[in-house]
């Protein structure tokens, strides 16, 4: 089996300190949680932004302190700038995270393909929003990072496919367990991977305490796995114990380990998805710290919750 790919979800858009204290949410906060998920072995970070409140964010400009300060520290890190429309349905403002200035991108942008339930919400995505986004990816050479809760965005997947929307590489998510979408059980991980579109590099997340299992099971099936408290904020599936981004991952690391399976470094993780040949964007330049402060700080080299 070719090595496991790690994508760390570090902080999503509901869960906030008050339900977990380990969850990063400020611009600082999160490029300090994304060097603790590099180290533990993560090769792909999964990123929300949010304001001095703690709320969901959408603005450019704290991408754009955040994708610099994430290339300042871990400049090899493979970087996915989350488009959701859960509580931002707006095309314009999702693909603000795609293009946030100051000569920085992410390497791949989230793409959920169709619109779904969560338990207390729907997150609404119109076929003409998928295709815009999926469009504006593909003008600023990012790789979409396909969010797939059902067997009918697999089909839309390959309808978008067929007409040079989506282009390779291909990566996506399977997402299994959140109420109101696919359960998570071996039948439904087995049955959709089946039906993805040759050549895709899969990865398989587990929702609250379906984590653990859906983690492992995508690991003996030879695909990759999305881990972090995005996804379920607990360590044990009786919730005594609370996690941390680094302690889901490096559970994740030995359970590989004992498979027999290596952990994929981020130029690995490149080499597997097809990003090998793509720049990654950071210049030269200062970064602001504290979206709302004006305090500059050196420039640096160029290199290259829970919903159940």
């Amino acid at each position: 089996m070719e090595k496991l790919i790690i994508n760390a979800a570090i902080t999503g858009m509901i869960s906030t300190q008050k339900d977990n204290p380990h969850i990063p949410c400020t611009v600082n906060e999160i490029i300090e949680e994304v060097k603790c998920c590099r180290n533990a072995g993560a090769s792909i970070v999964h990123i929300h932004a949010r304001d001095e409140n703690q709320r969901p964010a959408y603005q450019r400009e704290i991408y754009r302190e955040l994708f610099l300060g994430i290339r300042a520290e871990c400049p090899d890190i493979i970087i996915s700038g989350s488009a959701s429309g859960r509580i931002c349905p707006e095309l314009e403002k999702r693909c603000e995270v795609l293009d946030p200035g100051g000569n920085v991108r992410p390497d791949m942008g989230s793409l959920t393909l169709g619109s779904l339930n969560f338990p207390t919400q729907a997150s609404v995505n119109k076929p003409q929003v998928i295709q815009g986004l999926a469009n504006r990816m593909n003008e600023l050479d990012i790789v979409p990072e396909w969010e797939i809760f059902d067997f009918g965005m697999v089909d839309y997947a390959k309808f978008l496919i067929q007409r040079n929307i989506l282009r390779k590489p291909f990566y996506c998510n399977i997402l299994l367990g959140s109420l109101g979408t696919l359960a998570a059980t071996p039948q439904n991980l087995a049955q959709i991977v089946q039906a993805l579109p040759e050549g895709i590099t899969w990865s398989a997340a587990g929702i609250g305490r379906f984590q653990f299992q859906t983690n492992c099971l995508a690991i003996a099936m030879g695909g990759h796995i999305r881990v972090g408290l995005e996804d379920n904020l607990w360590y044990d599936s009786n919730r005594t114990k609370l996690a941390t981004n680094a302690s889901l991952i490096e559970r994740m690391v030995r359970v590989t380990e004992c498979m027999e399976r290596g952990i994929a470094t981020p130029d690995e993780a490149r080499e597997i998805i097809g990003l090998s040949s793509r720049k990654s964007f950071s210049p030269k330049t200062t970064r602001i710290v504290g979206i709302n402060s004006k305090k500059l700080v050196p420039a640096y080299d160029e290199c290259s919750g829970p919903l159940s």
